[in-house]
């Protein structure tokens, strides 16, 4: 494989039920600073049906150039067409590197367009550079359960690939005004492989808690002391308008339910306020927060570890400082 013979930063543009998913637009961001430090273009690939105008959407929000692939098939998701579509693509056209969303719909079908392609993939990275001497894509995730971060690379296959955790990339600003160009290509059903089909889709019902999309987390850890006393970390959630987040060892604990936890093995959160509340500030826990803009953290301890990425801190006991936040909050400070 003549590496030299693979150029431009691909990105596989999400879409559930006719939007594009968000962290699409993150993809874009990051894949522009790649690009750029590349000197080459930034490519989207949007698998879809009826679906063009959200060509225009990835162009407005950063891509040099599109390629749409219109197929009915691809309107659900399934494993076997998306990866034959994307990897012939990338056969054809030979990128660089290609990057996709670590959501259930990336984790599920990435690696297998990176088997086909017979290269190497880094799963759920939460930092990507070029590295400036060799030019080689370095994929940054946790390893070892999140006790350290390793840094991988793919010197010798092409395309580089990787998947990016969700919401721990910053998205460009829209700009309706630039310019790109859309590749349009039609496929019919029985140019791909299909095993199986989609019969229905059922959603699931009860509530769930979107951390993922809120503005204003708050977050109780385990020196919260009891499932009883969490009840501080909801009305300071109330008060602000915000989510309620949860650490690993309060969900382990029973306290809350896992569709609540923030951390490497529970949702990576980008919140324009993150509090954290009695949080120590673990590596796994700080993996899925540390990217917020704002981030206060209230604990007994001086020393605590969340300290260290807080933007505020207050160290106090919980039980005197959140019933005073709360106070304050609600008169209106």
């Amino acid at each position: 494989m003549n590496v030299n013979d693979y150029k431009d930063v691909w990105i596989f543009a999400e879409q559930r039920d006719g939007k594009l998913h968000s962290v699409s637009l993150e993809l874009l961001g990051a894949g522009r600073k790649l690009a750029d430090d590349l000197g080459q273009k930034l490519v989207a690939v949007l698998l879809g049906h009826n679906c063009r105008a959200m060509a225009d959407e990835l162009v407005a929000y950063g891509a040099d150039k599109v390629f749409y692939v219109d197929c009915s098939v691809f309107e659900k998701f399934q494993d076997e067409p998306y990866s034959q579509a994307l990897a012939d693509l990338a056969e054809e056209h030979k990128p660089s590197i290609i990057l996709g969303g670590a959501t259930a719909i990336g984790r599920s079908f990435i690696p297998r367009v990176a088997a086909r392609l017979k290269t190497g993939m880094t799963a759920d990275c939460t930092g990507l550079e070029i590295d400036p001497e060799q030019k080689l894509l370095l994929g940054t995730r946790p390893a070892y359960g999140g006790n350290i971060m390793a840094t991988i690379i793919c010197p010798e296959r092409r395309p580089q690939m990787a998947t990016v955790r969700h919401k721990v990339m910053k998205p460009l600003d829209r700009d309706a005004a630039r310019k790109g160009e859309v590749v349009e290509k039609k496929l019919n059903a029985d140019q791909l492989t299909l095993r199986a089909k989609v019969v229905s889709t059922v959603k699931e019902l009860e509530d769930t808690c979107n951390l993922a999309e809120a503005d204003i987390i708050v977050t109780g850890g385990r020196g919260v002391g009891s499932k009883d006393n969490f009840c501080l970390i909801r009305d300071l959630a109330s008060a602000i308008g915000g989510a309620v987040g949860a650490s690993r060892a309060v969900v382990d604990a029973g306290w809350m339910p896992y569709s609540h936890q923030v951390g490497q093995t529970g949702k990576t959160v980008c919140p324009k306020v993150y509090f954290a509340v009695g949080v120590s500030g673990a590596i796994q826990h700080l993996a899925g927060m540390q990217s917020s803009d704002i981030i206060i953290a209230i604990n007994s301890n001086p020393d605590a570890e969340i300290f260290k990425v807080a933007t505020y801190g207050i160290v106090g006991d919980l039980n005197e400082v959140v019933p005073e936040l709360v106070k304050q909050f609600k008169n209106g400070a």
